[in-house]
């Protein structure tokens, strides 16, 4: 067989496969249109599960044969589900702006495409929209593999009646965007104070002589970047492009394994997808073994704590809050054994959430 027949063989042969994936994608739609009118008549208001798509999710990933990357199947499959979804119910998503920041990708990321995205200007923003029902989800920032807690969003969580509903692993990639052709032209740099700590030095070796400006946001350092000669900015890939800007190097991060955690604040407990963390803010006496009295119960009952942070707890001078991630379930068996011994003896316990432990970081 020659092999413009081989070619043409095949070619027929994708076509074929594309009406049936169509017509599958069609199908899901209508069974997703079906959950919506269920749903409505039971007055059901949460039409977004986050422990049902992640248990979707994690056995697309147990299925795949390797022909694609978990990743890009999964990718693939999160697209297929926002879409569904947003026939049943169109979302709104507040995340830490402008566009193009790594928060928007996060927010993209776990819910997909087919959400409407509302870019504000600081995280206690993205509380307060969620606060007030103006969107239905935000996505705010918690810790940084390379320099540790986002101290605002652990702050915003002693106050607020929003519960966490998912977590989002984002593999963090820095680029040297500018308008200038050449590193030699850059006077002064913008970028977030933590950006500038993710790269001190790659900094500290190639520019050591450029001005460091700190702004709210990476995307707003390509924002300014766009319009202020002899600049550059640090961000990510996706700023550059919206702002029209070179890249003049990329991943310029220090350590490659860079990672950002991210939270989806919502007002909803998800219930167990049976892969799950549970996150609390605990508080207890200023004496000497209060706090491993505390947490004790969590090593005996076999919890394991893979988080623990302290914060000023705002009521008076040395009093301290403390945030503790646990694995499992608050419905979990032995979770809620814990938790029952551990509120028992805190001054003050508050379950943050229980929700899906994040996907792959790469996607």
């Amino acid at each position: 067989m020659a092999e413009t027949d081989k070619l043409e063989k095949i070619r027929n042969q994708i076509d074929n496969i594309d009406e049936q994936i169509q017509q599958l994608i069609s199908e899901r739609a209508r069974c997703a249109l079906e959950v919506a009118e269920i749903k409505t008549a039971a007055g059901d208001t949460h039409f977004y599960r986050p422990e049902r798509e992640a248990r979707i999710l994690n056995r697309i990933k147990e299925r795949n044969d390797g022909t694609l990357k978990d990743a890009d199947m999964m990718r693939l499959f999160r697209e297929i589900i926002s879409t569904c979804l947003a026939l049943e119910h169109p979302m709104k998503i507040a995340f830490l702006g402008p566009e193009g920041t790594y928060s928007q990708t996060a927010a993209l990321k776990h819910f997909g495409h087919a959400v409407t995205v509302l870019p504000v200007d600081a995280i206690d923003e993205v509380f307060r929209e969620v606060e007030a029902g103006s969107a239905d989800y935000g996505v705010v920032p918690i810790e940084n593999s390379t320099e540790g807690t986002v101290n605002l969003t652990l702050d915003c969580f002693i106050g607020t009646p929003l519960t966490i509903c998912g977590e989002v692993d984002l593999r963090i990639h820095h680029h040297l965007l500018s308008n200038e052709d050449s590193i030699s032209g850059i006077k002064t740099i913008f970028s977030h104070q933590q950006t500038f700590a993710q790269c001190r030095e790659w900094l500290n070796r190639n520019m050591p002589g450029a001005e460091h400006i700190v702004v709210s946001s990476n995307a707003d350092a390509a924002r300014h970047a766009a319009t202020t000669p002899n600049s550059a900015a640090i961000a990510g890939e996706t700023a550059g492009e919206i702002y029209g800007l070179k890249s003049l190097d990329k991943n310029i991060e220090d350590q490659p394994e860079n990672t950002t955690r991210f939270v989806v604040l919502g007002r909803q407990q998800p219930g167990s997808s049976g892969n799950d963390k549970t996150s609390l803010v605990l508080s207890s006496k200023n004496k000497p073994g209060t706090l491993y009295a505390l947490l004790e119960p969590l090593s005996r009952l076999g919890v394991s704590m893979t988080r623990i942070e302290s914060r000023p707890s705002r009521r008076g001078m040395w009093d301290y809050v403390f945030f503790v991630d646990i694995e499992g379930h608050q419905q979990d068996e032995s979770v809620m054994k814990a938790l029952e011994e551990i509120d028992k003896s805190a001054l003050n316990m508050k379950i943050l959430g229980s929700y899906p432990k994040a996907l792959i970081a790469e996607l």
